[in-house]
């Protein structure tokens, strides 16, 4: 029985790194759209999300089917806690991927407004937080874990000042709002991928330490992480 446990659970890492690897796939996709107001690429990410949904779905299904059937206890149900979560976070990014897709679909189509800011350094960060939070998934590296966290302030205050920009924009351009909207709404969605890779972190973190350190309880504080 253990032994079968095992293999399942094998089975079952492969199955949420493929999809962790197709999410990540996405974003990029999204963020090359975004950056060559590309209307075409946009739209295959938009069509393609169907294969993150099922992937997600067969992995819920199969964590609940190991629960059932073998009972896990210790590492090993902290494990498919673990998963049940970064699964559930993994969608929801898709979901995002395709929000972006969304409005770049409808800015594609008007004019293009010059505003006094771009997107590249906050896409770039908010993708390293993804790849990163999934590098340490894979190779169940704390340190990587913990630097995720630290980066999420970062893409934070880079939301921060665009929100700013945008409403000073828009004040000196009123009847570009809806263009402009989309704008800030694409920066709101690369802060939520940045959001959800510091939750895929923090379930490393708890799949390695057993620490549960969302909330805030961590705040940069080296002692959490067990120094």
């Amino acid at each position: 029985m253990a032994k079968h446990l095992e293999r399942e659970l094998e089975k079952l890492k492969k199955r949420i790194l493929t999809l962790g690897a197709l999410v990540e796939e996405r974003v990029r996709m999204a963020i090359r759209s975004m950056e060559s107001r590309d209307a075409d690429l946009a739209e295959k990410v938009i069509k393609e999300d169907y294969e993150i949904d099922e992937i997600e779905v067969e992995v819920e299904e199969e964590c609940l089917k190991i629960l059932a059937l073998h009972q896990p206890v210790a590492v090993d149900l902290r494990f498919l806690i673990s998963v049940i979560k970064i699964n559930s976070d993994l969608e929801r990014i898709g979901d995002e991927a395709v929000n972006i897709a969304q409005c770049v679909e409808i800015i594609s189509k008007k004019n293009k407004v010059e505003v006094p800011f771009d997107y590249s350094l906050m896409a770039e960060k908010t993708a390293a937080m993804l790849k990163e939070s999934l590098d340490s998934l894979v190779n169940l590296d704390l340190d990587e874990a913990f630097r995720v966290l630290t980066l999420d302030d970062d893409v934070d205050h880079i939301y921060g000042e665009i929100y700013d920009q945008v409403k000073g924009v828009i004040q000196k351009n009123p009847g570009r709002a809806g263009y402009l909207i989309n704008l800030l709404l694409i920066s709101r969605h690369l802060e939520r991928i940045a959001d959800h890779a510091t939750n895929i972190a923090e379930e490393v973190i708890y799949l390695i330490e057993g620490d549960i350190i969302r909330h805030g309880k961590w705040e940069g504080d080296p002692e959490a992480q067990g120094s």
